[in-house]
C-alpha cells in the first residue's frame, strides 16, 4: 500500500491517539476505556505506518504531493 498520510496528519493522529490511551487506561475497565484504547491504538498505528485503509476507500492523500506540469 501507498502512503497517504502527511506529515501534519501522521503528527495529529499521534498526539490524538495518546491521548485516547491515556483516557482509557485511566478509565480502566469500563465499556468507553476499551474502545479509547481500541481507536487510540488504531490512530496511532496508522500514524506510524503511514497508511490508512479509510483514506484509501475514499481516495484521500493528505501527503500533498505535487503534480508537475508537462
Amino acid at each position: 500500500m501507498n502512503a497517504n498520510i502527511g506529515t501534519l496528519d501522521r503528527a495529529l493522529r499521534l498526539v490524538a491517539s495518546l491521548l485516547l490511551a491515556g483516557t482509557g487506561a485511566a478509565l480502566a475497565s469500563s465499556g468507553w476505556a476499551i474502545a479509547a484504547l481500541a481507536i487510540g491504538a488504531v490512530m496511532g498505528l496508522t500514524a506510524v505506518v503511514g497508511v490508512c485503509p479509510a483514506y484509501t476507500l475514499l481516495g484521500i492523500d493528505t501527503r500533498g504531493r505535487r503534480v508537475r506540469a508537462s
